[in-house]
């Protein structure tokens, strides 16, 4: 039952921990002692070197690491037309802990243009051997999300229903473009799908007067429409995030609010689940996925923390999901990626990757 096509048994979400020449480039950069080329040499080394160990660690999948961004998310949107990166009063609130405070906003007609992240994914490309190089976007719903219609300028979008056409088109020309580029192997990071999953985030959009339900249909029907016309050849994953931030969350609950919606109606290839805690429910909601046309890829393997876990134990948990979905529909992979934005997660470099090399491990020995 091995896998020699994406998701793979042995898969990655995508960011890992910044290493220090990044962090110092990063720093000297800020002040105006190097200009963009020369922080991008650094990156592009790094970048390098990073796949160089991910391929060691055992895996037929690479990415970038993210090594180029300061948010999983806030970096693509900015290079999107019509949104805005600004200073925000506050930051995102995770548990005991706040982001930097910026946010988005819609201040024109959201669209896909000359994104810079395609440069970014062609030196990934150039560098990935006979890996296959993963590119890792935030999915439409996020963008909506993060402020709700109260960030959209609405003189640009009177109609809503304008402004979530033209989010699904975004997206669309988006996956053609990274298509187009030499991708074969793109993925979307989503965190609402698990906020919609939580009481507490459910009741903070009832607040800002909008309907946690209503928001659930529509964003699988922005996806839906985004994949519209995706190439045969062309792999596409949802990665369902309760929040990555310095080893911290936002959101609790299993799936059980979500699944018949997210895994019974929205057509990607794979689904990326967190699955490393008490806070993701049981396995249950995996009975929405449907027979033979999808990979679940489940995350078993925790980034928050630097502690080894038990190969059986992972064994015992892949079973248990075989209960609900095939095993020959399943793959394993850390929960989340390893630093989502530049801070990164609570654990060393090493510890990091004796996580990574442990996914390829069970996996050979599962399938």
């Amino acid at each position: 039952m091995q896998r020699h096509t994406a998701p793979y048994r042995a898969d990655i979400v995508g960011s890992f921990l910044r290493p220090d020449a990044i962090k110092e480039a990063r720093e000297r950069f800020a002040r105006g002692e190097i200009d963009a080329a020369a922080l991008r040499q650094v990156e592009d080394d790094a970048i390098r070197i990073s796949v160089e160990k991910q391929c060691a660690c055992g895996l037929h999948v690479v990415t970038d690491g993210e090594f180029r961004r300061a948010w999983w998310h806030l970096d693509f949107f900015a290079g999107l037309e019509g949104v805005e990166l600004y200073g925000a009063e506050r930051g995102i609130q995770f548990k005991g802990v706040q982001t930097k405070a910026q946010s988005v906003r819609i201040t024109g007609k959201v669209a896909f243009g000359n994104h810079p992240m395609l440069k970014d994914f062609l030196f990934l490309k150039s560098v990935s051997g006979n890996a296959q190089p993963k590119m890792t976007i935030p999915s439409p719903s996020v963008l909506h999300f993060r402020g709700g219609s109260a960030a959209i300028d609405r003189s640009v979008y009177p109609d809503l229903s304008d402004y979530f056409d033209d989010l699904a088109t975004t997206w669309r020309d988006a996956i053609r473009a990274f298509y187009d580029a030499g991708c074969r192997y793109l993925q979307l990071d989503d965190t609402v799908w698990a906020y919609l999953c939580s009481e507490e985030q459910r009741a903070e959009v009832r607040a800002r007067g909008e309907d946690p339900d209503e928001l659930t249909r529509i964003y699988a029907r922005v996806l839906n429409k985004a994949l519209e016309g995706k190439p045969e050849d062309l792999t596409v994953g949802l990665h369902v995030c309760r929040g990555n931030f310095r080893s911290r969350w936002i959101s609790e609950g299993g799936y059980e609010p979500v699944a018949e919606v997210l895994f019974g109606t929205v057509n990607v290839d794979a689904f990326f689940l967190e699955y490393d805690n008490d806070r993701s429910g049981d396995f249950s909601p995996l009975r929405f996925i449907r027979p033979g046309k999808q990979q679940v890829v489940l995350g078993l393997i925790t980034t928050k923390n630097g502690e080894l876990e038990n190969p059986q134990s992972i064994k015992a948990r892949l079973r248990e999901a075989s209960q609900y979905v095939p095993l020959s529909q399943i793959c394993l992979s850390p929960q989340c990626g390893f630093a989502s934005t530049e801070e990164g997660n609570s654990l060393s470099e090493e510890q990091q990757w004796q996580k990574v090399r442990l996914v390829a491990e069970v996996a050979a020995e599962v399938w």
